[in-house]
């Protein structure tokens, strides 16, 4: 079941195209990775496909009318309530959604992101990897269908790498779909099913890791990626 499906997508500000003709969809369940140069059309895409802004060309089928509600959206700098613990920000950002959380569900939320002694902690005391940790929590604390997050690992160490991996894993595994964006080719091969890779507003490649390295002869991610964002803008490659 494909979430949202994109047909001919375009957009323009003044003189500029910034996302040209594309077509993508949004599995059920599934760890996507948007990946591309900066400038690709990235954040527009996302935006297009969210409804924050009007396409100017194309078709954008969505899975329920009332989508904007089962969506969670985690940037890169989540902006905590100051002066709240871990637990009271979980507490206000359910809120925010219009969920009812009892204790016993408080509990199971700081356990599922490993934040069950730091629950008394500010969040603005929290380690880098503590704060991803609970930008996640709050965005999936209305269990939405589909969760988007932008450099979900960047900065961490390895440990605190593999937490945020694991906690992704974990919720594709109940069947909430992640669409990612990402710098690191190696965070990117280790949990994405599947790559969108943009490039001059484009898609120039879309599939399974294993099958893209098998399809442009590529020994890794990092190889793939300059091959396809070294072409001549305005060559589609999409296979």
């Amino acid at each position: 079941m494909n979430l949202i499906e994109a047909k001919g997508l375009r957009k323009r500000f003044r003189s500029r195209e910034v996302v040209k003709g594309i077509d993508m969809e949004i599995q059920q369940g599934e760890i996507l990775a948007l990946i591309g140069t900066n400038g690709a059309g990235k954040s527009t895409t996302l935006a297009l496909l969210l409804g924050i802004l009007p396409t100017d060309a194309g078709k954008i089928t969505r899975w329920r009318e009332d989508y904007r509600a089962h969506v969670g959206v985690q940037l890169q700098a989540t902006p905590f309530f100051e002066g709240y613990t871990a637990e009271e920000n979980l507490r206000l950002f359910a809120a925010l959604y219009h969920v009812k959380l009892d204790k016993k569900q408080i509990d199971a939320k700081l356990a599922e992101c490993n934040l069950q002694e730091a629950r008394k902690t500010l969040a603005s005391r929290l380690s880098g990897g503590q704060q991803k940790r609970l930008a996640i929590a709050v965005t999936t604390i209305h269990n939405p269908d589909l969760i988007i997050l932008d450099e979900p690992a960047s900065g961490l160490d390895p440990r605190a790498r593999q937490e945020i991996r694991r906690m992704i894993q974990q919720l594709a595994k109940n069947k909430v779909t992640v669409l990612f964006s990402s710098h690191d080719m190696e965070e990117v091969s280790r949990i994405a099913n599947r790559i969108i890779l943009m490039h001059d507003g484009r898609i120039v490649a879309q599939g399974r890791p294993d099958r893209l390295l098998e399809q442009y002869h590529a020994e890794n991610l990092d190889d793939l990626y300059l091959e396809l964002t070294d072409t001549v803008p305005g060559k589609e490659t999409q296979r």
